[in-house]
């Protein structure tokens, strides 16, 4: 099997080179970074220059791709959930900014849906903040949110992510309720791009914050993410951030990595949509017309603008599949030569290719691997 030019790199450190067939994971590698993107961090990264004013002139460039009023790149988009989180809480004084993650005497309660609980809440926790749930985690009335704002609410939080729950309470009027008491409204919408019509659409509909993954989809630097939002909150949350020494110190973007998302960012927004589509529905009925014929296997090809944002090949095991479970399959196919990691994270009687990652070589590795596995 022939991997990229990278590895030896990985070799020569006793690290494995591996197959992801389960889209853009950070645990796996995340993206493949493009090569325009590559080439201009390289040549970033011989230049000297003021940090405060690269991450000024890149978020104008995020500002414009996302219709915001301002936009900031951030360390990935779990210390974007942080900077959110500081600049609500703090905003740009430097007192407040220094006390964190101490919450005493400031607005530090952030409203969130049951449903809309995941780990990486935890961001918004690191800050001091206290999370107010609303709903039953099925269903939440607008008399259950109007009844969480007090007078120490700092935000109400909401998230998109493939396979939450759609019965929360839509984010207009979120954003409606939570303007008439003077809130501000923070989106985490890491992994739901594509479609790129998504980098405009929290932000039309009235949020005040948002952050998107910079290293998923747009295939820029893995640690990076975009913040874009109100004027004031994106100030806040600069200055919460790295360079500058308060709860973001840590959360640092090289200025090479700010060069490689703004790269990224540009071609990613100009790119065929529906051609780019159209190849991964094409890879995905490779891989269906190779496997359809495994009795109690269910396969289709899945895409939607809620759980599958690219089209995936989704497997179902069925109770008329007499094979290796389902989690024997992901073992097998992990275990193997080289190890291939499937799409898992949804449904536990479901997995999936996700092409997103794959070279049409790979893609055909995956599926001899698969019907090893599956068909012996």
């Amino acid at each position: 099997m022939a991997f990229g030019d990278g590895t030896d790199i990985y070799r020569e450190l006793g690290v494995t080179p591996i197959i992801t067939a389960s889209g853009s994971t950070t645990a796996y590698g995340g993206s493949k970074l493009r090569p325009e993107v590559v080439d201009a961090m390289v040549k970033a990264s011989t230049t000297m220059v003021n940090i405060d004013e690269l991450n000024k002139a890149a978020g104008k460039v995020l500002a414009r791709v996302t219709g915001a009023e301002a936009g900031l790149v951030t360390n990935g988009a779990a210390s974007g959930l942080i900077l959110q989180a500081a600049a609500v809480m703090a905003g740009s004084d430097p007192a407040k900014m220094a006390q964190l993650p101490d919450p005493t005497g400031l607005k530090n309660e952030i409203i969130i849906h049951r449903s809309h609980r995941f780990p990486y809440d935890q961001c918004y926790r690191a800050t001091g903040a206290t999370l107010v749930e609303v709903g039953d985690g099925r269903r939440c009335h607008p008399w259950q949110l109007e009844a969480a704002f007090t007078e120490n609410t700092a935000a109400v939080a909401y998230l998109f992510s493939p396979y939450i729950t759609r019965r929360a309470l839509p984010l207009a009027q979120v954003v409606d309720m939570a303007h008439a008491h003077d809130v501000p409204v923070i989106v985490d919408a890491a992994s739901f791009v594509p479609p790129r019509a998504n980098l405009k659409r929290f932000i039309a509909e009235g949020a005040d914050l948002v952050q998107f993954s910079g290293g998923k989809a747009v295939r820029g630097p893995q640690g990076t993410g975009i913040l874009c939002g109100r004027a004031d909150l994106i100030e806040a949350a600069f200055a919460n951030g790295s360079p500058h020494q308060f709860i973001g110190r840590g959360m640092k973007v090289a200025k090479e990595e700010v060069i490689g998302l703004v790269q990224a960012l540009e071609i990613f927004v100009e790119e065929d949509e529906e051609a780019e589509t159209a190849t991964y529905r094409r890879m995905c009925q490779q891989a269906v017309d190779a496997l359809i014929e495994a009795p109690g296997l269910h396969v289709r090809i899945e895409f939607d603008e809620y759980n599958y944002l690219v089209p995936h090949a989704v497997m179902t095991f069925t109770n008329d599949w007499h094979g290796p479970s389902r989690d024997q399959v992901w073992d097998d196919m992990v275990a193997g030569d080289p190890p291939v990691y499937l799409h898992n994270i949804y449904q536990p009687d479901e997995l999936a290719i996700d092409p997103f990652n794959l070279t049409d070589e790979e893609l055909e590795v995956v599926i001899r691997r698969l019907r090893e596995v599956l068909l012996g």
